[in-house]
């Protein structure tokens, strides 16, 4: 994947231990719109021929792990929030032009999962998660690209085999499987992509 524009930062590339059991053919450099933080760089067996699978843990500071078509997995965060004299509305309008910028730089896409909360600590939390859910369903629909939500405790499960396991936990878990993720939101992203590959028959 290449920038679309200098605002990207370098992803350190690293291998991912034994204990994710997915075998690594080669490693790579990618650079993606908006991130920030580090990330890993796999290859996994290779996508169906749909298309790369995207997942997404929404929020001012979004998670994200992409499988692309040629089996190469990559995360990392970016974050929309706007700035002190901008208008609410450009954090929403960064995050679809991110998108726009993850379809041309990782597609074609083929699919995306994001983490449905049904739960949240408090209204504005939930205007917040609102309105990502909103634009990303709405870019979705535009755009041709099915999307899926998976509820928050079948993700931990997943992960670390408690739906009510502590960010920590999945944290640990994802850096078990050889990942290193900078924070809980990647963590998310990361676990969610790994579900979404095994729902899909091929994360072993």
């Amino acid at each position: 994947m290449n920038a679309k524009n200098g605002q990207g930062s370098a992803l350190r590339v690293t291998q991912m231990t034994q204990a994710t059991q997915i075998p690594v053919r080669a490693r790579t450099r990618a650079r993606v719109t908006g991130v920030s933080g580090s990330s890993v760089i796999c290859v996994i067996d290779p996508a169906p021929p749909t298309g790369s699978l995207l997942a997404l843990d929404l929020g001012s500071t979004l998670g994200w792990a992409v499988r692309l078509a040629d089996g190469t997995v990559t995360s990392g965060t970016a974050t929309f929030r706007p700035g002190r004299f901008e208008g609410g509305g450009m954090g929403w309008l960064r995050f679809r032009r991110w998108l726009d910028s993850m379809a041309a730089s990782a597609g074609p896409l083929g699919s995306i999962v994001f983490e449905e909360v049904r739960r949240h600590a408090g209204t504005t939390a939930a205007h917040v998660y609102g309105g990502f859910l909103a634009h990303l369903t709405a870019w979705c629909e535009g755009s041709g690209v099915p999307y899926q939500g998976v509820p928050v405790g079948t993700i931990k499960r997943f992960a670390t085999g408690k739906g009510n396991a502590p960010k920590d936990a999945v944290i640990a878990a994802m850096r078990a499987r050889g990942f290193t993720p900078t924070d809980d939101n990647e963590a998310d992203a990361l676990a969610l992509l790994l579900w979404a590959i095994d729902a899909q028959g091929g994360a072993q």
